[in-house]
C-alpha cells in the first residue's frame, strides 16, 4: 500500500491539474485578442485604405495597397455585382464627349448634344454629326431590340420655310438620325422618329445653359420590342 504523500506525488488531484492547464487559458485570451484585431484590420482593408506616417515626423496619410485590396475583397466576399452592371458591359467602349448614357423603365437612353449633329436651326447632319453616329452605330448593332429617335428643341421659337415651329425642327432632326443610321446598316423596321419639340425639357429654358442641354437627340433602346398598337 502507498501511503497519502506517495499517491499525492504519483497521481496529483484533479485541482492541481487543473491549474497546472491555466497556461491554456491565457493562450486562448491571447488569440481571441489577436482575430479581434484581425478582424479590425479586415475592417479597415475593407476601405480600400492602409495608414503610413509620413518619414519626416507629419501627419499620417491614407493610401491604397494591394493588400488592402485583397483583404477588402476577401472580406467582401464573392459575388458582387460590377459597378456598371447592364451599361458598360452592353457598350464597351462607350466614351465619346457630349454623348452620355441613363437607364430608365423604358430602357436605355443615349443622349447626344444637338451641338454634335447639327448647326443651329437646321436638321442637316454635319461632317462631326456623322462621325459621332458612326461611332455609336457600331454599339447600335449589338442591340436586338426597337430604337425611337427622339428630338428635342429648347422653347425660343422658329419660323422659317421649311421649319414653321419647334415640331418641324425636332421632326426633321429625329428623322435625319434615323436616316443616317438605316444607311449604316441599322434594319429600319427597329427605327423610328419622334420630334418632342420643347415639351420635355430637361432643364429651364431661362438660361443660356439650361437651353443648350435641352437641345438635344436620344437614341432610346427599349429593352423589349415596340408595338405600334
Amino acid at each position: 500500500m502507498l501511503d497519502r504523500s506517495t499517491r499525492d506525488v504519483l497521481h496529483p488531484p484533479a485541482a492541481e491539474v487543473g491549474d497546472g492547464e491555466g497556461w491554456l487559458m491565457s493562450y486562448l485570451d491571447v488569440l481571441t485578442l489577436l482575430i479581434t484585431l484581425f478582424v479590425l484590420l479586415l475592417s479597415l482593408a475593407g476601405n480600400g485604405t492602409a495608414i503610413q506616417g509620413s518619414r519626416d515626423g507629419g501627419e499620417p496619410r491614407m493610401l491604397v495597397t494591394p493588400q488592402a485590396e485583397a483583404a477588402a475583397r476577401m472580406v467582401a466576399g464573392a459575388g458582387l455585382k460590377p459597378r456598371h452592371d447592364g451599361l458598360q458591359p452592353r457598350f464597351p467602349g462607350l466614351n465619346i464627349e457630349g454623348v452620355s448614357v441613363t437607364e430608365g423603365q423604358q430602357g436605355i437612353t443615349l443622349r447626344i448634344d444637338d451641338n454634335l449633329l447639327f448647326d443651329s436651326g437646321r436638321a442637316i447632319l454635319t461632317g462631326q454629326g456623322r462621325q459621332v453616329l458612326s461611332r455609336l452605330r457600331d454599339i447600335l448593332v449589338t442591340f436586338e431590340g426597337d430604337i425611337s429617335v427622339e428630338g428635342h428643341t429648347d422653347s425660343i421659337p422658329i419660323a422659317s420655310a421649311r421649319f414653321p415651329s419647334n415640331w418641324e425642327l425636332s421632326s426633321g432632326r429625329a428623322i435625319a438620325v434615323l436616316r443616317y443610321l438605316s444607311d449604316q446598316g441599322l434594319p429600319a423596321e427597329r427605327l423610328r422618329a419622334v420630334g418632342y419639340a420643347a415639351t420635355r425639357p430637361l432643364e429651364s429654358n431661362e438660361t443660356p445653359e439650361g437651353r443648350a442641354a435641352n437641345r438635344r437627340v436620344e437614341l432610346l433602346l427599349h429593352q423589349e420590342a415596340v408595338s405600334d398598337s
